[in-house]
């Protein structure tokens, strides 16, 4: 079996997070909205959780031991990424899935439950984790945020999310493209994950990192989990074996809320984002704050940014 040498990560971008153009998105977004609103962290924990039912990327997860040896900077990396492919330029995405891809595609070997041949870029598996990823922020923004987005809103989300999967290996035939669409993707399949003793282990280290793994951290997941629980359904509680009970989800609501509301402040976030989930993230948070008008003030499709910034491009071509 051949396994990655090192935890799958991209390094830190050398440039700014938005310089040559708005990104696939641009600031009147509900994609920027949800994604930089502090509900974002909950959403964030659950969807890294839920990844362990996709046999596959358990399998990835335990051979190579990313979350294990250095859960920060796993986490780190990890919401850097969906950050980056959400608010930055066009030009920092494509180059950060560009390297994000070719250390998963390190990433192989045989998942031991089906005997089966595994690849982190499988396009299966990369589906899962971007459905997942966007539905996850969407749900705890709805739960424990502002609430819902209006019809229109919620309509541009999904037709973004179709987008942002365009940075991934997934077929974008695949992709949801609405809520009605989630909720078929997850019941067609349902039938293809699984639960095992390494899947139980990922997520529980995730939902409850050890004290030895830094007090924030540690306090930090204690702190988030039963709030991103709190909003998942009943078979995946179960099926992951950490469910709790409905009183505690019902006791839980109305605090983070209040404490989701203290964070609206940009300091506060900014504390949150370093504390939790390490440098990079709220390296990456402060410049999107900081950001001004980019040279060119639009928006592109990753088509676009490949032809103009992809390796096949070169990777140094103009904006313009």
């Amino acid at each position: 079996m051949t396994t990655a040498a090192t935890r799958p990560h991209f390094d830190a971008p050398a440039r700014t997070i938005r310089e040559v153009d708005y990104g696939f998105f641009g600031p009147d977004s509900p994609t920027w909205k949800v994604w930089t609103a502090p509900t974002a962290v909950i959403g964030f924990q659950r969807s890294v959780v839920l990844e362990h039912f996709d046999p596959a990327l358990t399998a990835a997860v335990a051979d190579v031991e990313g979350i294990y040896k250095d859960p920060t900077g796993r986490l780190d990396h990890t919401f850097a990424y969906f950050l980056i492919a959400a608010v930055a330029d066009s030009r920092m995405a494509i180059e950060a899935s560009e390297r994000l891809m070719t250390v998963h595609a390190q990433a192989t070997g045989v998942e031991p439950i089906t005997g089966k041949r595994y690849s982190a870029n499988n396009p299966a598996s990369q589906l899962w984790i971007h459905v997942t990823g966007w539905h996850s922020v969407l749900k705890c923004y709805e739960v424990y945020g502002p609430g819902p987005l209006s019809p229109e809103e919620e309509r541009r989300y999904w037709a973004e999310c179709v987008i942002a999967a365009e940075l991934q290996t997934c077929k974008p035939a695949d992709v949801p493209s609405s809520r009605a669409e989630v909720r078929e993707y997850f019941a067609a399949v349902r039938p293809t994950l699984c639960s095992s003793e390494r899947t139980h282990r990922g997520m529980h280290y995730l939902l409850h990192t050890p004290r030895d793994r830094g007090f924030k951290l540690w306090a930090g997941s204690r702190l988030v989990a039963p709030a991103a629980i709190a909003t998942l359904p009943a078979w995946m509680r179960s099926t992951g074996g950490f469910d709790q009970p409905a009183l505690v989800d019902a006791a839980y609501r109305l605090p983070m809320r209040a404490a989701i509301k203290v964070l609206g402040s940009e300091r506060a976030k900014l504390a949150v984002l370093g504390s939790f989930l390490g440098p990079m993230t709220a390296r990456l948070y402060r410049e999107h704050l900081a950001a001004g008008v980019p040279q060119h003030p639009v928006t592109v499709t990753p088509k676009q940014a490949r032809e103009r910034y992809g390796r096949a491009a070169g990777g140094n071509a103009s904006a313009g």
